[in-house]
């Protein structure tokens, strides 16, 4: 790779990480005054469009690569989103290691309440 195409590829991607931070930024900023923030939206708009074949609900393991966040810091998320009861937290019946994560209605009337509020965001923030 010679040295222009690898200025060019280094300046795609800090445009990349330059997008992504303004659109982080400007959607914590929209959600604030709700109480939520980007990752809170995430879970939570992960959780919304779970398939009610599944009861409406996702295993926690499974959420780790949807919101790319640490398992860690994903557990801790869970658990104050729970707190404020926006979640609930079951324990898989087949596998008694895993958890499953659902919206209650308390989460699924504010995800429906924000919702707009961030897709204005990547609507301006994506486009062109």
């Amino acid at each position: 790779m010679g040295a222009n195409a690898a200025e060019a590829l280094e300046e795609r991607w800090r445009g990349i990480l330059s997008v992504h931070a303004r659109t982080m930024c400007e959607i914590d900023r929209v959600l604030h005054p709700h109480g939520l923030g980007a990752s809170d939206f995430e879970v939570l708009d992960v959780l919304a469009s779970a398939p009610p074949g599944q009861g409406g609900h996702c295993r926690v393991q499974n959420l780790v690569g949807r919101v790319h966040l640490s398992q860690s810091a994903l557990s801790r998320l869970i658990g104050r989103l729970e707190r404020e009861g926006l979640v609930v937290r079951t324990v898989c019946a087949e596998d008694r290691r895993g958890v499953w994560v659902a919206l209650t209605g308390k989460g699924r009337d504010l995800h429906t309440e924000v919702l707009p509020l961030q897709r204005a965001v990547l609507a301006r923030t994506l486009s062109g």
